[in-house]
């Protein structure tokens, strides 16, 4: 009875739909977050007629075939990088982007990764870092007798020195863009990852035409909706029993058709 494996893919769906879902939940409150969207597509079909072909003796064309779908498979777990709302932190290092675009972060190896979230600090050298360590491009230095640091909306990163009256020029902070922000690859940490799918990254100034601008003294919260999460949670999880009372009901049916046999 093919009804038994349809409904067990039915039911490994949803339970790939709840594990995102319960992701989402889980970071409500992590800086940065874009939540996640389980896409589901159908599995192959099974014909049992086929429609188009002439009927027996060329009597006329069958209008309608008989296909049988033998359930669902997961198609993708999308990141939606939607803007979360900014949140007012009050620290100086803290920046959020409004718009598109990722800050670029240099991880161990070298290499280049991309994050939203923007709460920065400064190393014992006194480069820009992020919460982990991991340096921020292009590299900000802050002098160690720095008194106030400004960012404005187009990236630019001056300090008010101790003995100085005029504000020091620390650097420009740029921004990259991607063709196709949803296959950028999460890597944990608040971080993504460049793919073939994602195209390769466009930098360029905050404020510029395409490219969001900087929002220093706020961080971007996680765009996860609570309300929005708890009725998906409980249409997965209606889902999830409905698919289970399809294997029990196809599994009294066989039962009845082995006694009677």
């Amino acid at each position: 009875m093919k009804a038994l494996a349809i409904a067990a893919t039915g039911m490994n769906a949803q339970s790939t739909n709840v594990d995102v879902i319960a992701n989402n939940i889980a970071n409500i409150n992590t800086t940065g977050f874009k939540r996640s969207r389980a896409e589901f597509t159908d599995l192959l079909y099974e014909t049992q007629r086929l429609a188009g072909v002439s009927n027996r003796g060329n009597q006329g064309v069958v209008p309608e075939g008989a296909q049988l779908g033998l359930g669902v498979k997961t198609a993708a777990i999308r990141n939606l990088h939607i803007q979360g709302t900014l949140t007012n932190t009050g620290n100086q290092l803290d920046m959020a982007i409004t718009g598109r675009g990722f800050f670029q972060i240099t991880d161990a190896n070298g290499g280049t990764n991309y994050t939203r979230a923007g709460a920065f600090n400064t190393n014992a050298t006194g480069q820009l870092v992020t919460l982990d360590g991991s340096l921020v491009t292009p590299p900000i230095i802050v002098p160690a007798n720095t008194t106030a640091v400004t960012v404005s909306q187009s990236g630019i990163v001056s300090a008010t020195v101790a003995g100085t009256t005029l504000p020091v020029n620390l650097g420009q902070l740029t921004i990259a863009n991607f063709a196709n922000e949803a296959g950028l690859m999460p890597l944990g940490s608040n971080l993504f990852q460049e793919t073939a799918a994602s195209g390769t990254p466009v930098t360029g100034v905050p404020g510029d035409p395409g490219f969001g601008t900087l929002n220093q003294f706020n961080l971007e919260a996680s765009n996860v909706d609570p309300v929005a999460e708890i009725t998906n949670l409980i249409s997965a999880q209606r889902a999830y029993e409905m698919n289970s009372k399809v294997i029990t009901a196809a599994d009294q049916m066989g039962q009845t058709l082995s006694k009677g046999s």
